[in-house]
């Protein structure tokens, strides 16, 4: 007899899971609270605009590549990728120009040589280190299901300890390359989408450079969400039940054992229990307190990842200052990420993010119109006015005009919606309005993170970002592969391979 998985919450990690169990012959639900799938990577539409509301940048192509295969689907036939060119364009609070970055080092190199003679050098050292981090995490803890500290120790793991700067600050481990204050935030920056400081992330995290520099950076076109629309029609094509705008009210423990789940509508009995959405959500709101792990002063003392105040605009016209993916980086920059880890208000001089998808894909916005998505991290737990809102708002619209020659913009906007820290909250259960889930700083990463398998209650299991390996789309596909793992108690650390799945094929 088949056995029934519950999974709970449609974002890519409750995606991901529901299609590796129901390829291995389980018959799984996947329940969502709203109204359609995604999660943080929902869409939405709106005067012939559409808007990705959450992941904008599509990075690790291995890594989705790598999930597809073993599902027996290829990406190609799902979206098509198109590489950008340049990758992001950057503007510095303290020069005239704005720069344009490739992830073509040679290209790439002109600019960092202009800032500092003579640094490539040590930066394609810097990058080199870079890669083999990457390559050694991929191939071991990133897809480990770690259990305690002891699972640091086996060879390959020891090697990348001893062999490269790890676990020291990665602000410090890039002044010892470079010096130039430019050059340091462009290295710093993608530490955002770990939802961490480059002064408190520790070092083994370069690899993202090399991810950016070296990888590139893609869109799928029609839009990010043509990831999460692929995932869902593979699920349902292998089977996979959804029933949307049903909230879970209770998982069901006997005997410590998870054996369904409540809705406000029914009890449904299930063998297996993935819970996809909101870690803390889950542990405080869906299981009573002898079946949680953690505490509410444990929950209290972690760092979470940046909120974020979000504009989503529709303008009828086009600004040719602007590249796909755009970026301000403020002077004071260390100051500006102690306001989103430490303040306790809106940042007063953010840097901040603004995508423009229709710069690269016609689809997403009316002709001669223009799509814009701007980001502001934030920190988190802000209770916000709406005098407050529209004040902000204000500011951030009027410095992008002055900042990036966008004349008229103010008058074109012929769409507007905000979303906030507290539209996090209300969305997707998200604790204290984060945008991401736990920040991966040093004592929040690999054995330091909430396990994917419960220590309390049996069969019961945690996929998505809050837990291993951590934050992004590429990271939620590779937890889901360590859940099944631990479902089949498959230790090893390197990637899921088709030997240890087996399977059945429909």
């Amino acid at each position: 007899m088949k056995k029934n998985v519950i999974v709970i919450g449609s974002g890519v990690g409750g995606l991901s899971i529901a299609i590796l169990l129901a390829k291995k012959g389980y018959e799984v639900t996947v329940l969502e609270k709203n109204a359609s799938f995604g999660g943080r990577g929902g869409v939405f539409h709106a005067k012939g605009f559409q808007f990705d509301m959450g992941p904008s940048w599509y990075l690790m192509p291995d890594i989705f590549e790598h999930f597809f295969s073993l599902i027996g689907e290829d990406t190609k036939d799902y979206f098509e990728l198109k590489r950008l060119d340049p990758s992001y364009k950057i503007w510095f609070e303290e020069q005239k120009k704005p720069v344009e970055m490739t992830s073509d080092l040679k290209r790439d190199a002109q600019l960092f040589e202009s800032y500092e003679p003579g640094v490539m050098k040590k930066i394609n050292i810097y990058l080199k280190e870079a890669a083999a981090k990457y390559n050694i995490s991929k191939n071991t803890f990133i897809y480990k299901p770690f259990n305690n500290v002891l699972d640091f120790f086996d060879k390959r793991t020891l090697f990348l300890w001893t062999k490269f700067s790890v676990i020291s600050s990665f602000h410090k481990h890039i002044a010892t390359y470079v010096k130039h204050p430019a050059i340091r935030k462009i290295l710093q920056y993608p530490l955002l989408f770990l939802g961490t400081s480059p002064y408190k992330a520790p070092a083994v995290y370069s690899l993202m450079n090399h991810i950016d520099f070296e990888m590139g950076v893609f869109y799928p076109m029609g839009g990010m969400t043509k990831i999460f629309e692929s995932l869902h029609s593979i699920a349902k094509k292998n089977g996979v039940k959804f029933i949307f705008n049903t909230a879970v009210e209770k998982i069901l423990v006997e005997n410590k054992k998870a054996v369904g789940v409540a809705t406000k509508e029914a009890k449904l009995s299930a063998d297996i229990i993935v819970s996809n959405a909101d870690y803390h959500f889950t542990e405080m709101h869906l299981l009573d307190k002898k079946n949680r792990q953690f505490s509410e002063k444990y929950w209290n003392s972690r760092t979470m990842a940046p909120s974020g105040f979000i504009i989503y605009l529709g303008v009828d016209k086009q600004f040719d200052s602007l590249k796909h993916h755009n970026l301000f980086f403020a002077e004071k920059w260390k100051e500006g990420f102690e306001a989103i880890f430490k303040g306790e208000t809106l940042p007063e001089s953010p840097s901040y993010y603004i995508c423009a998808p229709s710069k690269t894909d016609a689809s997403v916005a009316p002709e001669g119109c223009e799509n814009l998505f701007v980001l502001v991290p934030t920190t988190t737990n802000l209770k916000l006015d709406e005098a407050t809102i529209k004040a902000y708002r204000d500011k951030i619209i009027t410095h992008m005009i002055e900042t990036m020659n966008l004349e008229g913009l103010e008058d074109r906007i012929i769409f507007e919606r905000v979303f906030t820290g507290h539209d996090f909250s209300t969305l997707y259960n998200a604790y204290k309005g984060t945008a991401l889930g736990l920040a991966q700083n040093l004592m929040q990463t690999a054995v330091f993170r909430p396990k994917t398998k419960s220590t309390k209650v049996k069969n019961m299991y945690y996929t998505g970002a809050n837990t291993n390996p951590g934050i992004g789309v590429p990271m939620c596909l590779i937890s889901s592969q360590i859940v099944y793992k631990r479902i089949h108690g498959i230790m090893h650390g390197h990637p899921l391979s088709a030997e240890d799945t087996k399977f059945k094929t429909k």
